[in-house]
Formats: C-alpha cells, sequence, structure tokens
C-alpha cells in the first residue's frame, strides 16, 4: 500500500523532510550579490581611510618627539660643555615656566589623544 499521506489538498511522500528548494531568481540573486561586493568594497575604503589617517597621525607625533628629543640633546651636549641653555637659564629663573608648562601638557594631550584612540575594527 502507498504511504503517501494528504495534507492541505498537497500529496506527501514519506522520506521528502524539509523545504522545497525555492525557485530563486537569478537576476535577483546575482543584484544581490552585487550589491553585497559593493557594501564590502565601501567597508574595505573606508577600514583602509582609517588606518591611514592613524599612521599619519602617529607618524606625526614621532616626529615632535623626535624634534623634542634633537632639543634635550643638545641642552645636554651645551651642558656637558659648561654652558647653560637660555632656555634652561629661563626655566630656572621662572620667567618662561608657563610656556614650559603649555608646551609639556601639549605634547602629553597629543600622545594622550594617540594612545587613546580606539579602533572600530
Amino acid at each position: 500500500m502507498d504511504d503517501s499521506k494528504v495534507v492541505g489538498g498537497k500529496v506527501k511522500k514519506p522520506g521528502k523532510r524539509g523545504r522545497k528548494p525555492a525557485k530563486i531568481d537569478l537576476k535577483a540573486k546575482l543584484e544581490r550579490s552585487r550589491q553585497s561586493a559593493r557594501e564590502c568594497r565601501a567597508r574595505k575604503k573606508l577600514r583602509y581611510q582609517y588606518l591611514e589617517e592613524l599612521v599619519s597621525s602617529r607618524e606625526r607625533a614621532i616626529c615632535a618627539l623626535r624634534e623634542e628629543l634633537e632639543m634635550y640633546k643638545q641642552w645636554c651636549m651645551a651642558m656637558d660643555q659648561g654652558k647653560i641653555p637660555s632656555e634652561i637659564k629661563a626655566l630656572l629663573t621662572g620667567e618662561e615656566q608657563g610656556k614650559a608648562q603649555q608646551n609639556s601638557t601639549k605634547l602629553a594631550k597629543a600622545a594622550k589623544t594617540e594612545a587613546n584612540s580606539s579602533n572600530p575594527w
């Protein structure tokens, strides 16, 4: 005897579980694929732009720190020769103490901002 069942006017055969494969419109599938590829390329472009900006900002910070290091090296060489650089004299007398603090505060804030910048990926 036939094991088929009639459910809702349709004949179901035993052993056929799950959904029938839907007839997918090939054009719609290709369009979804193209759209997905466009979105992927746009995300990739944004990610690379972000990384390039991050690299350039870090390079600027490195240059600023190298300049500061060079300035300190020159001060040390002058002091080794027995000369006191005018900037240090000003710091010791307190004339430009505010300016030096502002410069060091700016550098510290810039370094802190770079360190705290978050990666969205």
